[in-house]
């Protein structure tokens, strides 16, 4: 999986001794949020001294992160783990700015275009009948 926007958060690193193997690790938490119309933020982590120098992530920055997702049970919780296996700058400029839609969610009617093949408008009238003077002060159409 892949995502993009602006690293917002450097944690400290984390580091210690594996019980089983007795090899040492490092691993070190990030923070991106995404530049959609409404803004998400994910924690992803990089495991391995070698990847959090070789990755140099920094507070700012703007970021393509391709990472998986497992899960894990510890004393019968389940927890996720986001982590990431490759980083790509990307250039400011070129990230996503939040992004208006297309064309409006609803129309009326007569503005809509005709179907390839048809001339002038679909149709001229409103979609519910007219409403009549008199009657109930409701605007209910039944």
């Amino acid at each position: 999986m892949e995502i993009e926007g602006k690293i917002i958060a450097v944690l400290p690193p984390r580091e210690g001794v594996s019980a089983r193997t007795g090899t040492a690790w490092k691993t070190q938490d990030y923070v991106i949020e995404t530049h959609e119309q409404y803004p998400r933020k994910c924690c992803f982590n990089v495991f391995g001294s070698d990847k959090i120098q070789l990755f140099n992530i920094q507070v700012g920055e703007e970021l393509r992160v391709s990472f998986d997702i497992d899960a894990h049970e510890y004393q019968g919780r389940w927890f996720n783990s986001v982590r990431a296996w490759k980083v790509e700058r990307i250039d400011p400029s070129m990230a996503q700015q939040p992004v208006a839609p297309a064309a409006p969610f609803a129309q009326p009617v007569s503005q809509m275009e005709a179907p390839a093949g048809q001339q002038g408008p679909v149709a001229d009238t409103a979609p519910f009948p007219p409403q009549s003077e008199g009657g109930s002060e409701d605007d209910l159409p039944f």
